[in-house]
């Protein structure tokens, strides 16, 4: 019986691999190459603590997401809820007991390791907003009960980011969650609406923002006004990203690296080294992962029985795309710097946890696509 029972593990371990997406996997270990490479130029050309440290967290992080893809779709439902609470503690103690750095008290030491919260909430929200709005009816959906507690949903974590402060990721957070609210199909009007709200009480948010966050706007519609100081990283970020030209400068050629132009070039603004490097044509062949990667995910939704796996994978590929989008625009000047790590590929542990967490699940529906979830 006991050796049957063996055999019969094993028979299914191996059923499960075999429904793995593989596309999806060689994507990601794609983009970990591509982020080793741009980790080894930042570093000089060695490798050092940013290289190292890249490919262990990658590492470690890519066999957690494997383990995640072959545990029951009914797992991550279930813990959704307890999930987004244990978070929003994290959060509040954050705010309390945080470590500070560049001025935020975003850090929660673990002893054996420095996370940042604000990052996995990206993933819990939708969690959560997936299982609230399972099986629930469409009329329901739009009902004041039901706006209302989403909202509280998505408000609470956003005040306690804001708080650290960190609005950057306090808007990535709430922008995780309208996702959802768009794909279980809130009426598009009260989009509309919101945004128009928006809008009108723009010069009233900006009174309350902090100074540097101020700056940080009109540098964006005004790069030159301060060319030394605020307007510095985005200006040496769009010479890096010009001079690439069609095929780039080769690897370990780029200046903003080795003259050390472009500060902080390893987390929000690697996209700017990887540009110089490899250029436009580089580049597009980024983006081009990055579209297939979105598309398997979304896909992955379309086939999966349970709604909850549904609302998951559209809302998690629509989320990638966001921070893909907004870390691209952000560099090119295109939108103020709010501090979107690109995925995967830039440094940060926090951030390569939530995204590798975030497609273990959509791997796990990918495996027990055929699961329904009462």
């Amino acid at each position: 019986m006991y050796i049957h029972n063996r055999l019969e593990n094993k028979i299914n371990f191996f059923k499960k691999i075999k429904q793995l997406d593989f596309i999806l996997l060689l994507c990601i270990l794609f983009l970990g190459i591509l982020s080793f490479a741009t980790m080894y130029s930042i570093d000089g050309g060695q490798i050092l603590f940013y290289t190292k440290s890249h490919f262990i967290k990658f590492l470690i992080f890519s066999v957690l997401m494997l383990v995640i893809s072959l545990i029951n779709i009914r797992l991550w439902f279930s813990l959704s809820y307890l999930v987004y609470f244990i978070l929003v503690l994290m959060l509040i103690w954050t705010i309390n007991f945080g470590i500070t750095v560049s001025g935020s008290q975003r850090w929660m030491d673990l002893y054996f390791v420095n996370i940042q919260p604000s990052e996995l909430m990206k993933i819990a929200i939708i969690l959560c907003l997936a299982k609230y709005f399972h099986r629930m009816r469409l009329e329901n959906v739009n009902s004041f009960y039901s706006i209302i507690t989403s909202l509280i949903i998505i408000f609470v974590p956003m005040s306690l980011v804001i708080i650290q402060p960190d609005l950057g990721t306090s808007i990535l957070i709430s922008i995780s969650g309208i996702i959802v609210l768009w794909f279980v199909g809130l009426n598009h009007k009260y989009f509309f609406y919101s945004f128009l709200i928006s809008v009108v009480s723009l010069p009233f948010i900006i009174s309350f923002l902090k100074p540097y966050q101020k700056l940080r706007i009109l540098t964006f519609l005004n790069p030159d006004r301060d060319p030394l100081g605020a307007g510095y990283q985005i200006i040496q970020s769009k010479i890096a990203v010009g001079s690439g030209g069609l095929t780039g400068k080769g690897f370990l050629k780029g200046t903003q690296s080795y003259l050390e132009f472009l500060p902080e070039k390893h987390t929000d603004f690697i996209f700017t080294i990887f540009s110089e490097e490899f250029g436009f044509l580089g580049s597009l062949l980024l983006l081009l992962v990055y579209v297939v990667v979105i598309y398997r995910v979304i896909w992955i939704g379309t086939i999966s029985r349970s709604y909850f796996a549904k609302i998951f994978c559209y809302s998690f590929g629509s989320a990638i795309f966001v921070f893909v989008t907004i870390n691209m625009f952000m560099v090119l000047g295109m939108l103020p710097i709010v501090g979107s790590p690109l995925p995967i590929m830039s440094y940060g542990g926090s951030s390569m946890l939530a995204t590798m967490i975030g497609f273990g699940i959509v791997m796990s529906a990918k495996v027990h696509n055929h699961q329904s979830i009462a």
